[in-house]
């Protein structure tokens, strides 16, 4: 790693800047293929979902180009002039990687969903219902913005009853709309018509938390949350003929 920079907050960060002066002092070409996100976290001892984080900032510094199907590949030599404080100072080390945003999320809504569910009032469960019909319409015109979606778990976190949890609820989303890691994740990801599976799942929750039932409740966002997760990472696989899907396969957290 670059020794004279400052620890970056990010895990995928500290990666990132590993790759990048492996780049730097290797043998790789521009336009050749780099090895496979598996090799690289079995070398690196972390998840492929770090990785995966890591080459979307390569990507953003317009040094490697993810290719759908085929793999990651140079595009750019990292400059042998480029300052550590030039690179350092490139970082955006407020912006958490989109997985471990998505794992934030699965901890915090699961839990207000089942609160949700002990304080939802009449008034809450009609503002889910019309979130969802929003949601509905998104699909049908195929609006990306989610609105309806948005609107959805904020209805949930305001049936808490407790503004410090819709501070956070809303804080993420925030957080995930100014990302720009997110929103090159995003453009990786062509197919739209995951957003019904995810319609469902927010139907299921709904049905939890109308019927007062705290455990149901947090099961089905949990299992939303980590569809969501799963989702993401499929689309976004550049190697489809390899993947195997384990990225997510074994949490330690037990529900």
């Amino acid at each position: 790693m670059i020794s004279t920079l400052t620890k970056p907050k990010r895990l995928y960060q500290e990666i990132g800047l590993t790759l990048y002066e492996e780049l730097r002092q290797s043998r790789f070409a521009v336009g050749d293929r780099l090895p496979p996100e598996r090799d690289i976290a079995e070398r690196l001892g972390v998840s492929r979902a770090v990785v995966r984080e890591a080459l979307i900032m390569l990507e953003l510094m317009e040094l490697v180009e993810i290719r759908k199907g085929s793999g990651i590949y140079l595009i750019k030599q990292p400059s042998e002039d480029t300052s550590d404080n030039k690179l350092e100072s490139s970082l955006d080390t407020d912006d958490a990687g989109p997985f471990e945003m998505m794992q934030a999320r699965q901890l915090l809504e699961s839990h207000v969903a089942e609160f949700a569910a002990t304080q939802a009032t009449k008034k809450d469960i009609v503002k889910m219902r019309d979130a969802l019909e929003l949601e509905k319409q998104n699909i049908d015109v195929l609006d990306h913005k989610h609105a309806g979606d948005k609107l959805f778990h904020f209805a949930i976190a305001e049936a808490t009853q407790n503004s410090v949890l819709v501070d956070l609820v809303k804080d993420l989303w925030e957080r995930r709309e100014n990302s720009p890691m997110w929103k090159q994740l995003h453009s990786h990801i062509t197919d739209q018509a995951y957003r019904k599976k995810w319609l469902i799942d927010h139907e299921k929750i709904l049905s939890a938390i109308q019927q007062k039932k705290p455990d149901a409740a947090r099961l089905a966002m949990w299992r939303h949350l980590e569809n969501v997760k799963d989702t993401l990472l499929m689309l976004s696989e550049h190697q489809d003929p390899s993947f195997d899907g384990y990225l997510f396969s074994s949490n330690p957290v037990q529900i």
